[in-house]
């Protein structure tokens, strides 16, 4: 069976249900969980999740309730570089309202993770990684949750009990949304402040004493202004967590992070190498674009794709990506917006952007350090690009001085009646991008006193942006829209013209 990592791809896994007898080989996993009890190696990596399990109060056994649903439970196992056996509910088979009610979990932003690690390199602070041994068994359950015992280790005196569960295991609807508000509330006991604008954000601040720590599931990125106060967060953290610190920044959510003199190099090269060795591309033909210049994508043109599977899986790890490569940004864009029903056309243009990487697997991104925080953005619009809606696609780019900290390709929700409007409401998002940026600074206590230059090419748009007069073009735009000229009227942004070319 294949099962989706956390960064898009398919990988091979096996399940295995205890209440099965046989599932599908993947050597050297084993057959069935009654090989894995026989196996020594597996016998002992179960019986190690198990007494993990036991020793963290996980469960406890009761008479098994009426009318109340049991969920059943599987091995998952995984041989790397040592054997490893994992107990996973079924999550699917829960119900919202009665063993489960909040399931939504936050994870830091990516433009988060860009503003944080340029803070950290431009003021030279310590960047460690740390990653918590099962993350999920730290959530505590507020509901109430029945398990079936485990076969295998069925209670020899109470083998008709079954397991009312306290903490969190994987695979619970509820374990990522409670695991994180355990961190959370151990993490506001040591100091930290949860951030508004990105709640995966803590922050801590105490005289001049400074540390930010960003929070994705089991990985944390930990940075502060002294090796001191990083110490002692590490030692706080230990004793209440099965923490494990991996050292300086290398390797975290598939990216890879290089230290050299001009700052830090993130780059998915190994990622990318991945996915084209699993689309059986790697030894394709490099080229120069990953897309060609004027093309556009119908959802009409083209036979059907015989496999919308397979194009669905490539254009969400192509997604995975764009964290690093904002070069291919618009060309994932425009595959990922026919993902219900591909084409032959748009896989074409899939495979053009795997050729593309194999020929630039070695860029990424490069954060430098830098003096200055000053934020300068640019927008564009492509008016009525989409022949089937003729809808306009905007786009943006924030630097943090020299850095590049977040950049977006989206599609308009309504259709501009010209270019200008077009323009107008690319600019609008942009506002809305930085505005955050700069509100997320301040939580940073970074706060930027001057405003946020916006280049835009269109002089129709910029007028429109610094004159308060409703014209004739623009009568029929949104209200919401018009917040752009608040913000210049503050002096929170300044929009420039800027030529095409």
């Amino acid at each position: 069976m294949q099962t989706r990592s956390r960064s898009g791809i398919f990988k091979p896994r096996v399940l295995l249900s205890l209440n099965t007898e046989t599932t599908p080989s993947i050597s050297p996993l084993p057959k069935s969980h009654l090989t894995a009890l026989t196996d020594p190696n597996w016998k002992i990596a179960m019986s190690n999740e198990y007494e993990a399990l036991l020793a963290n109060n996980t469960w406890e056994l009761v008479p098994r309730p009426k009318d109340a649903p049991i969920i059943r439970c599987m091995w998952l196992f995984k041989h790397k570089f040592k054997y490893k056996a994992r107990l996973v509910v079924n999550g699917k088979s829960q119900t919202v309202g009665i063993d489960c009610d909040e399931t939504f979990s936050p994870v830091v932003k990516p433009t988060t993770i860009r503003t944080v690690l340029s803070l950290a390199v431009s003021k030279s602070w310590s960047i460690h990684q740390l990653d918590v041994k099962n993350a999920f068994l730290h959530g505590h359950l507020k509901e109430t949750v029945y398990m079936f015992q485990l076969s295998g280790f069925v209670s020899s005196t109470q083998p008709k009990y079954v397991c009312k569960l306290h903490r969190s295991l994987y695979g619970l609807k509820q374990a990522p949304r409670a695991c994180y508000h355990r961190f959370a509330t151990y993490l506001s006991k040591c100091g930290f402040k949860s951030s508004i604008c990105d709640t995966s954000l803590f922050v801590y601040k105490k005289g001049d004493q400074m540390a930010y720590l960003l929070l994705y599931v089991d990985d944390i990125i930990l940075t502060a202004s002294s090796d001191a106060l990083l110490n002692q967060i590490l030692q706080s953290l230990s004793s209440e967590f099965k923490m494990t610190d991996l050292g300086p920044l290398h390797h975290f959510l598939g990216i890879t992070v290089q230290k050299h003199n001009r700052g830090l190099f993130l780059s998915q090269t190994n990622y990318a190498a991945d996915i084209l060795s699993w689309a059986a591309m790697s030894n394709c033909k490099p080229v120069s674009t990953p897309a060609e210049v004027g093309s556009k994508l119908s959802a009409t043109d083209g036979l059907p794709f015989s496999d919308g599977s397979l194009y669905r899986s490539l254009s969400g790890a192509l997604q995975y990506i764009t964290i690093t490569r904002s070069d291919i940004s618009y060309a994932v864009q425009q595959i990922c917006l026919f993902m219900h029903a591909p084409r032959e056309p748009h896989f074409q243009l899939l495979k053009r952007i795997l050729r593309y990487i194999k020929g630039t697997l070695s860029q990424g991104l490069v954060i430098s350090p830098s003096p200055s925080t000053k934020l300068t953005a640019y927008s564009d619009a492509d008016w009525g690009g989409c022949p089937d809606s003729r809808r306009s696609t905007s786009g943006y780019c924030v630097y943090m001085d020299a850095n590049l900290i977040s950049w977006s390709l989206k599609r308009q929700p309504t259709v501009s009646q010209s270019s200008a409007e077009a323009e107008y409401r690319g600019v609008a998002n942009t506002t809305t991008e930085v505005s955050w940026i700069r509100n997320l600074l301040l939580e940073l206590y970074v706060p930027i006193t001057h405003a946020t230059i916006i280049y835009c090419d269109n002089v129709s748009a910029v007028y429109l942006m610094e004159n308060p007069v409703q014209h004739q073009r623009t009568k029929h735009v949104e209200f919401d829209i018009h917040f752009v000229r608040e913000k210049v009227r503050l002096g929170a942004i300044k929009v420039l013209h800027v030529p095409t070319d």
